[in-house]
């Protein structure tokens, strides 16, 4: 082995005992006895190169980039079936939507019930039966009924009686054949049978009988005084029914409910946001289930706002001649509030929420570009734009669900 040779290897030898025993070494120092292996110095990629670099990969046609837009040529935007339009001003007409329920109307329900205690001798309606005003329901056999037909009668017998004494006193003091106290005595008797017999009409009146019943009382059988004829109060459809023939029932029962469903109404409960756009005679629209349809007329509305909504109720009545609502439905009911004039105009469709801002998609040089808007009204098809676009920017009015695709594919893939 030559001198050189040994004086390299004593020199490796040497390396290894003093990276050994001293870790600290620099890494120069031990490459150059051979203990660590050379390093590749590379320089980072400049901010030129990342720019140049190729864009994601196109998506339908164009090219989704992070910053929130689309490059999209000409032809891929008429072939993906997307208008654009300019936006400018326009007439909004601001519509209220509030959720209703279908009741009777209140003006024509009514509640037949017993007006004296007894047995129900009679039913002569079924339920679900139409009945007229003032057509017989049912009869009812009372004590009472007949007690007060009783005083009725001899009431009209006595008054009878001294009509007859007053008019025999009157002329035997014309003929100065009585004294003139029998004659005022006479006249008090006559006064005291005419105040019973207006009581006893008064009573059967409360009770029910109609001023022609009771002008035929003097000639109906006797077994008839018992009876009484229970009413219909107005037009309808018995809605329900607790009489039964043979029952016993109280004073002030009820027996019948019946329901003119010729109009119905609407009942809604109206945000305080929304309470100055409501007033009362103002037209309405209702849709409901089962596609049922209908225009109306608010009624009434609350003064008075309740005390755990801090809203109002609104009453709107529909007409249901056709028998298109029933009680108890659920409906949306909206107001056609007042027209108004506005500096930017949106349609409905070109409006999206993503990540909670509403955004549009602005026509740019390539393609579209996503710009969060804020709104103000908002209409039956178009909204109010406050700020985020200035008049005459183009903007996607039609199909813009592709663009939010488009980047909401873009976003997954990222």
């Amino acid at each position: 082995m030559s001198a050189r040779a040994l004086i390299v290897l004593a020199a490796a030898f040497a390396g290894m005992a003093t990276a050994v025993l001293f870790p600290g070494v620099p890494r120069e120092i031990r490459q150059i006895v051979g203990l660590a292996p050379a390093v590749r110095s590379e320089t980072p990629p400049s901010a030129d190169a990342i720019k140049g670099a190729s864009p994601l990969p196109p998506m339908d046609g164009g090219k989704v980039l992070a910053t929130g837009k689309v490059t999209m040529t000409a032809e891929q935007i008429a072939a993906a079936g997307i208008a654009v339009s300019p936006i400018g001003d326009g007439t909004l007409i601001d519509h209220i939507m509030v959720p209703g329920t279908v009741t009777a109307n209140v003006d024509k329900l009514a509640r037949v019930t017993a007006r004296v205690g007894g047995i129900v001798a009679d039913v002569r309606k079924r339920l679900g039966s139409s009945v007229s005003a003032g057509e017989t329901l049912a009869v009812i056999e009372s004590r009472e009924i007949a007690d007060a037909k009783g005083e009725f009668l001899a009431a009209g017998r006595t008054a009878k009686l001294a009509e007859v004494t007053l008019a025999r006193e009157t002329k035997l003091w014309q003929l100065r054949i009585s004294a003139e106290q029998d004659l005022l005595q006479a006249r008090a008797k006559t006064e005291e049978a005419r105040i019973r017999l207006d009581l006893g009409r008064q009573r059967l009146s409360a009770l029910g009988l109609s001023d022609a019943e009771i002008e035929a009382l003097p000639h109906q059988p006797v077994a008839a005084l018992r009876r009484l004829e229970v009413r219909a109060p107005i037009a309808g459809r018995i809605t329900e029914r607790a009489a039964v023939t043979g029952a016993a029932v109280a004073a002030d029962a009820e027996l019948f409910s019946i329901a003119d469903l010729a109009t119905v109404w609407v009942e809604m409960v109206v945000p305080p946001r929304d309470l100055p756009l409501v007033r009362e005679g103002q037209a309405v629209t209702a849709a409901g289930e089962g596609g049922a349809q209908g225009e109306g007329r608010v009624v009434f509305l609350n003064p008075f706002l309740d005390a755990q909504t801090r809203s109002a109720r609104a009453v709107a009545e529909f007409d249901n001649h056709a028998g298109t609502w029933r009680p108890g439905a659920f409906t949306t009911v909206s107001f056609a509030a007042v027209e108004r004039k506005v500096p930017l105009l949106a349609p409905r469709a070109a409006v999206h929420e993503v990540g909670g801002k509403k955004v549009v998609f602005v026509r740019s040089a390539d393609g579209f570009e996503q710009r969060e808007v804020t709104l103000g009204g908002e209409g039956e098809a178009a909204v109010e734009v406050v700020s985020g676009l200035e008049p005459g920017v183009e903007i996607a009015v039609s199909n813009t669900f592709a663009l939010r695709a488009e980047l909401g594919r873009a976003q997954a893939e990222d």
